[in-house]
């Protein structure tokens, strides 16, 4: 700005014959003087503040840049812990199933076994009642035949006894 109030304060025009009135030129001048240095007071407080306000905006810009880089690498880290959480989620099912898979296995083996001595103790049972039922059967025939010796024997005895009082 080259105008000041000063140097409209300082102006001084030549003066001619039947010119303006030098009194009332310089009560304008003054008039005009005052205003701009109003107006160059209120330019320089618009002007600070305008600074102040770029400042603060700049301020504002990178808190709001620094927000974002925040959120993004907030997201990141988010998305890092649910990949991470369904890897994790994988693993502990694939585990289970594996596990279940050989306990299975082993249930089936355990039943398999329960087959094998079910079997077993019905065919020592079978064989059992075989040589139980032998057992019984050859007592049978020995009581048999120890019933007919014995009769043989009671009437040996008693033809033996008859012949004893005869």
């Amino acid at each position: 700005m080259g105008i000041t109030p000063t140097v409209i304060e300082q102006k001084e025009f030549t003066r001619k014959f039947r010119g303006f009135d030098i009194k009332e030129v310089y009560l304008f001048l003054l008039e005009v003087a005052g205003e701009i240095d109003d107006l160059q007071t209120a330019f320089n407080a618009i002007k600070h503040e305008n600074h102040r306000l770029v400042l603060e905006n700049q301020g504002y810009k990178a808190r709001e840049d620094a927000m974002q880089k925040t959120l993004m690498h907030s997201e990141a880290v988010i998305d890092e812990m649910k990949k991470n959480a369904r890897k994790s989620a994988e693993a502990i099912i694939a585990d289970a199933e594996v596990e279940a898979e050989r306990i299975l296995n082993r249930a089936h083996q355990r039943l398999s076994q329960l087959h094998s001595d079910v079997s077993e103790l019905k065919r020592q049972r079978m064989q059992i009642e075989v040589q139980i039922s032998s057992v019984i059967e050859t007592h049978s025939k020995l009581l048999e035949m120890s019933k007919a010796e014995s009769k043989s024997a009671d009437q040996s005895d008693s033809t033996l006894h008859f012949l004893k009082q005869a």
